[in-house]
Order: structure tokens, then C-alpha cells, then sequence
């Protein structure tokens, strides 16, 4: 396969060496591999997050792999990272030869948000501002230690949430699907809470493929980095 370039964009809370895995098997492959650092998160945690924050710091990254290999960047998203590059990607025309959006199957509704929103400001008032739980939920959800701690090295935004799930609120995800013309792989875990409208995602894209992962969690690409991997490689291959 000849060398492509890979934009990789995180989770909610984690950062970009939740990719590790997937950054070490692209690079052996010779591939061009960019994950950045969306606002408010690992290196930029001092930051705010915004929605337009976020699209630029794609943008910046797409750019930079457009011209590392002709016919542009291919664009992962897991989770945030999914509904975020499909945001961007709806946006206007990009130089983006494909995608594969992980665990974003779900339209963000108000509702749900604002439970969440609420959830969110009980847990921020913990001692340790809900650190504690979200490290045992990610080693729950992330049995093999190593990737486990792959979520937490880059630190945990603890103080995003707010700021994310308002901003949510704002985006259209079968409306920006619908504008996107590269192809779109969806890849859920079969257990994942956010694949319940997946087949409604699918049809809302031009040119979509839904792979469902047996066994898998949110955390698709860490619970079952194996099938993972090899899906992201064959989506690759055919972009």
C-alpha cells in the first residue's frame, strides 16, 4: 500500500495518546500519522473547549497531512473525535479522501445533553473531581493494562464537560453526514450505548459502511484493538 496520511482525533476527557497502538501499526506500514490535541484536552488543557476551536485544530491537522500524500488526508474520529470530524467534514468541501468514525452513531439530542450536563456538574464537586471514577471506568472498559494506561498518560480533562456538552447541542450529525462525499466507515462496539441510531447515520451517508465489532465497547479501538486495526487498515487500503 502506498504511504497515506492519517489524521487521528481522541475521545471526550482523554488525548491524543489514547492512539498510541494505532499510530505505532500505521507508522510500520509507512504512513504519515497526525494526532493532535483538541482544546481543553491533554497538552491543551488549560484551554477552553470549543466547537470551532476544535474545527480549526482539525483543520490545521488535515492540512498538514494533505501535504505529506497526494489525494488528502484520511480522517479517524472516536467518539468526540467522530462527531467532531464529521462536523468539520459537513462543513464545506474538504481534501479528505476518507473516513472511519468510531463510537458517533447517535445524534447528540438537547435533552440527553443537559442530563448529562447535570451528571456531570454532581461528579465535578467529588474531592477528587470524579478523577477517581473515570479511571476505573476506563480500566473497566480496558482490560489490557497498557492500553488502559495509553487513555490516562496524556491526562484526563476533567473540566471540559461543561463546555462540550453545551457546544453538542449545535451539531447536525445525519445533516453533515449527508454533505460529505468521501466514504464514511462506521465501526461500533457491539455493547456501545452511542450505536443506536448507527443505521440511521448510515443512511444519511452518500457512501457509508457500518462494521459492528463483537465483544467491543465504547472504547472500540481499545477493547478490541485487533479487529480495530485491521478494519482501519482495510478502510485505508480502499480509500
Amino acid at each position: 500500500m502506498e504511504p497515506k496520511s492519517v489524521v487521528l482525533v481522541h475521545a471526550l476527557r482523554t488525548s491524543s495518546t489514547m492512539w498510541r497502538g494505532q499510530r505505532e501499526l500505521l507508522e510500520s506500514r509507512g504512513h504519515h500519522v497526525h494526532t493532535p490535541d483538541l482544546p481543553g484536552h491533554g497538552a491543551r488543557m488549560g484551554e477552553r473547549f470549543t466547537v470551532a476551536g476544535a474545527v480549526e485544530t482539525i483543520h490545521d491537522a488535515v492540512t498538514r497531512a494533505d501535504e505529506e500524500s497526494d489525494g488528502g488526508a484520511f480522517l479517524v474520529g472516536l467518539s468526540l473525535g467522530g462527531y467532531l470530524a464529521t462536523h468539520y467534514a459537513g462543513l464545506e468541501p474538504r481534501r479528505i479522501r476518507g473516513m472511519l468514525l468510531a463510537s458517533c452513531g447517535t445524534q447528540p439530542y438537547r435533552v440527553a445533553l443537559e442530563a448529562w450536563r447535570l451528571a456531570a456538574k454532581v461528579i465535578a464537586r467529588f474531592p477528587d473531581r470524579g478523577r477517581a471514577l473515570n479511571d476505573f471506568a476506563v480500566r473497566l472498559a480496558v482490560r489490557d493494562p497498557e492500553l488502559a494506561q495509553d487513555v490516562l498518560r496524556g491526562g484526563i480533562a476533567l473540566d471540559v464537560m461543561d463546555d462540550v456538552l453545551r457546544e453538542f447541542a449545535t451539531l447536525d450529525v445525519r445533516g453533515s453526514l449527508a454533505r460529505i462525499d468521501a466514504p464514511v466507515w462506521f465501526v461500533n462496539g457491539q455493547w456501545d450505548h452511542f450505536r443506536i441510531e448507527e443505521r440511521r447515520a448510515l443512511r444519511a451517508a452518500r457512501n457509508g459502511r457500518l462494521v459492528r465489532v463483537v465483544g467491543a465497547n465504547h472504547l472500540v479501538n481499545l477493547s478490541r484493538p485487533g479487529v480495530f486495526n485491521r478494519v482501519l487498515l482495510t478502510a485505508l487500503e480502499q480509500s
